[in-house]
Formats: structure tokens, C-alpha cells, sequence
């Protein structure tokens, strides 16, 4: 099948036509193949190999590892099927204008700021990754743990090489995202299984383990890999609810917090969201747990060693295929990121051409990637990068499936010219309000709080929405 629709001739330079402003058509639909190969691609990547190692920093044992996993991984993709989709598939619209049709154009404005700035940052831990593979080759300083700033120019050329070459592959649309990925996910999957494997291979012959049956496994497992015990230095210790939560949690953003509208536009049917799971339990599972099989044998031949760093993990284990396997995980993962943040800045200045904005966004994303802070806190930056973009998803669910039941107009700002619509706005800032007081005086910490946070943005939208739109009327009755 062609990924290049009929219509698509109203192209320049800037690549094919995106339908930033009006609904995907018939003709430019996708079929259940491109969402598998993004997925996968997307999800069996580079942040994987910064994610697993910081499961075994966090001191997590082998039960609350991988049962975790697997609940966790299984309520993410059932989000994207029931939440997302659906509305996906029925407005075919970018969550930005989406949002712009509930909120107005003034709210909307800052909203798609804060979700631009938090995706660039997020591709940034991404380039990050790639940027540690160079480092392997090239043999120049890398960043360790704690470090915040960079601390080599070959750290910050290899950065800048590799995140202007991603920003312009991201420039030329969901397409070439889709291709790429397509392209890269088979062989990148297998490449995580040879981490798990050959790092599996390698504790058993320096443990002396011998390896008999699946209960000899598990010993293993409980006793060398993921050991539980105090965390690393610096790192929060996580149970079985932190990594179900994070699992659940991790692409927050993406589907509770409805980003994922804009890619899911371009489904035919809404069951193609089910493509979730190739990312979910390739990446999120598989890839998790061979990563950090890495940074466990890396501790156990020297516990002096902290640092996490893939593109050294990932020669020892598999060579030049681990750190090939590095830099295009890296590259497939922010290709699909670096896109998302472009269309949010994008929705911000409609008279600039997409391809010239998110040039732009990949070049502050691999400004961000020189810096290693947010790669080497990861954790807890994808928790609280989807807690911020978290109540504007309750709004929309609210508005489209809610809104006639409680008695509101949905779409209010469209339909009534407001370029300010206060009631989804007051209840972003709100709920944010309402978690960080949450997480700084209840002891409730930022892993956990998404979920109450979600109902009390759904609350406070609709209790205002009635209450604004009753007294608008009202006023107009009586002016």
C-alpha cells in the first residue's frame, strides 16, 4: 500500500499536506500495518535503554519487576483502545485544534507551549541516547548519573550531528515517521533480545549458576538481577504499584492525556489502537527487562560503576549491532516526538509552514539533549511531564462524551466565538494546583497522583462548564 494518499499534491518543500486545521479524509487514511511498525518502533527504543537500568537503580525486586510490567502495560493499551481511539476515529482531528474548538484559541496557546517544550524535552533523552553510542566510538567523555551539564565538546558535536539529522527526517511528517519506524522496528526488537540474552548468558557463567528448570531462573532472577534491597544514591526505591503506575503512566501524555488524537486521526478503524501493545510489550516489557539486564551484570562485575550509559552497555553485550541498535532506537523514538512537539508549536503560529517549525523544534530538542539531566532523571521527568499534560485529556473525554449528559454545550468555544473559554482552563490549572499540593504536603508521591488527578480535572470541568454556560445564559435572557 502506498502511504502517500491521492490527495496529497498540495505539497512544497515543507512535505505532504498534514490536515493541521480540518479532519483527516477518507483518502489519506492508514491501514493497521503503519500503527504496528510506529508503535513497535516508537516504543522498543532508545529512553528503553535509560528506563530498564533505572528499574535495577531503584532497587526493584524480580516479582514487583515483572508483574508490574505486565498490569501496567495491559491498562496503557486498553487506554489507548477505550479513551483515545474512539475519538480519534470519529473527529479525525489534531489534538490542538481539538482543543482549540473546546478551549479557544488564547488558552490553547499555552497549553500547546507547555506540550511543545515538554516533547522537545523529551526527544531530548532521546538523542541522548544516540549520542552515547558515538561516544563509544569516538571515546570522548560521557555523562554519568548525576551529572546535569555536558561535560565534553565531542559529547555536545555528537549531540548537535544527531539531532539535526532526526529533526529532519520528523520535518517531512507522519509518513516518513511511519516509514522509518517500519523500517527499524524488526530488527531493533531482536537486537533488545540479544541484550536480554547474551547479559542472561553472562551472569550465569560468572555466577556459576546452573540453570536446570524455570524455578532455577527465577532464583536467578531474585537473587542477582533484580535483587530489591535500598535503591541507588539519588534514586527513588520502587514497589510493585511504582512500576505498574509508571508502565501505566509512562506515555500518559499519549493516550489519558489524548496526544495520541493526532496520530490516531489517520486510523481507519478505532481497534487499530490495539497496535499499542506491539510498543507496550516489545518496548515497555521486553525491552525494559533486557536493558536492564545490562545495567545488572554492569553493577555485579563492578558496583563501582553507576553510570548509565546505553552505547557502552550495548557494545559489550552485542558489539557494533548493540550500538547501531542504540543510535537508530534513539532516532525512531524522537522522529515520532519531535513531530508530536512540532504540531503543538505549530498550532501556535498556523502562518508558519510545519516543516520550518519543526525544524526548529528538533533543533531545541538536541539543545536539550546536550544537557543530560533529563535522560539520567527520566523517571521522574515522564512522570511529571504527563501529569502537566494529563487534565487537558479528562477535558476532552469530558467534552465529547459528557458534555450533553451533564447538561453543556461541548465545543463551547467554537460555537459561542469565545477566544476564551475559562471552565478547561481553570480546571488545567487547577488540577495541577490540587497534585502538587498533593505530592508536596500528603505524601502522595508523583507516580501515583496522575490517577486521582485525572477525576478531579473531569469534576472541575464540568461543574464549572455548567455553571459558566448557565450564567451566560442568564445574561443573555435578561440583557
Amino acid at each position: 500500500m502506498s502511504n502517500t494518499p491521492p490527495e496529497e499534491t498540495t505539497t512544497s518543500h515543507a512535505g505532504a499536506e498534514e490536515y493541521e486545521r480540518r479532519p483527516v479524509p477518507g483518502n489519506a487514511l492508514l491501514r493497521f500495518k503503519s500503527f504496528i511498525g510506529m508503535y513497535a518502533g516508537e516504543h522498543t527504543a532508545g529512553t528503553e535503554l535509560m528506563i530498564g537500568p533505572l528499574f535495577v537503580a531503584a532497587g526493584v525486586s524480580a516479582s514487583d519487576v515483572i508483574g508490574g510490567l505486565f498490569i501496567g502495560n495491559l491498562l496503557a493499551v486498553l487506554s489507548w483502545v477505550f479513551l483515545t481511539a474512539p475519538i480519534a476515529t470519529r473527529m479525525r482531528l489534531t489534538l490542538y485544534y481539538q482543543l482549540e474548538k473546546i478551549c479557544g484559541r488564547q488558552p490553547v496557546v499555552l497549553y500547546n507551549l507547555a506540550n511543545g517544550v515538554m516533547f522537545c524535552f523529551l526527544a531530548g533523552s532521546m538523542i541522548t541516547v544516540s549520542a552515547t553510542a558515538v561516544g563509544v566510538w569516538f571515546n570522548f567523555p560521557m555523562p554519568g548519573l548525576n551529572d546535569l551539564y555536558p561535560n565534553s565538546v565531542g559529547w555536545v558535536l555528537a549531540v548537535g550531528a544527531i539531532g539535526v539529522a532526526i529533526a529532519f527526517v520528523a520535518a517531512f511528517g507522519y509518513r516518513m515517521v511511519a516509514r522509518m519506524a517500519n523500517i527499524a522496528a524488526p530488527w531493533m526488537v531482536l537486537v533488545f533480545i540479544a541484550f536480554g540474552l547474551v547479559s542472561l548468558k553472562e551472569f550465569i557463567d560468572v555466577t556459576g549458576t546452573e540453570i536446570q528448570s524455570a524455578s532455577d531462573l527465577w532464583a536467578l532472577a531474585q537473587t542477582h538481577l533484580w535483587k530489591g534491597g535500598d535503591p541507588l544514591p539519588g534514586q527513588v526505591k520502587f514497589t510493585f504499584w511504582h512500576v505498574t503506575f509508571f508502565a501505566w503512566f509512562a506515555n500518559m501524555a499519549m493516550h489519558v492525556g489524548m496526544s495520541d488524537l493526532t496520530v490516531l486521526r489517520y486510523a481507519k478503524k478505532s481497534w487499530y489502537a490495539i497496535a499499542s501493545s506491539g510498543g507496550m510489550y516489545l518496548g515497555h516489557f521486553l525491552a525494559w527487562l533486557a536493558a536492564s539486564l545490562l545495567f545488572a551484570l554492569q553493577i555485579h562485575l563492578d558496583p563501582s560503576n553507576t553510570s548509565v550509559l546505553p552505547g557502552p552497555m550495548a557494545n559489550k553485550a552485542c558489539g557494533i549491532a548493540g550500538l547501531l541498535c542504540v543510535i537508530i532506537a534513539g532516532w525512531t523514538t524522537a522522529n515520532p516526538t519531535i513531530y508530536r512537539a512540532g504540531l503543538a508549536f505549530q498550532a501556535i503560529m498556523p502562518s508558519k509552514s510545519r516543516f520550518a517549525v519543526t525544524i526548529g523544534t528538533g533543533l531545541l530538542a538536541t539543545v536539550a539533549a546536550m544537557f543530560p539531566a533529563i535522560a539520567m532523571k527520566l523517571l521522574g521527568f515522564v512522570a511529571l511531564y504527563g501529569l502537566i499534560l494529563m487534565p487537558m485529556g479528562a477535558v476532552i473525554f469530558v467534552d465529547f462524551w459528557l458534555a450533553k449528559r451533564m447538561g453543556f454545550e461541548s465545543f463551547y468555544a467554537e460555537k459561542s466565538g469565545l477566544s476564551f473559554n475559562w471552565p478547561p482552563f481553570l480546571a488545567w490549572v487547577l488540577t495541577l494546583v490540587i497534585c502538587i499540593l498533593l505530592v508536596k504536603f500528603a505524601g502522595i508521591q508523583i507516580f501515583f497522583v496522575s490517577l486521582p488527578g485525572w477525576f478531579i480535572a473531569a469534576g472541575l470541568y464540568v461543574g464549572l462548564s455548567k455553571a459558566l454556560q448557565k450564567k451566560t445564559e442568564s445574561e443573555v435572557l435578561h440583557a
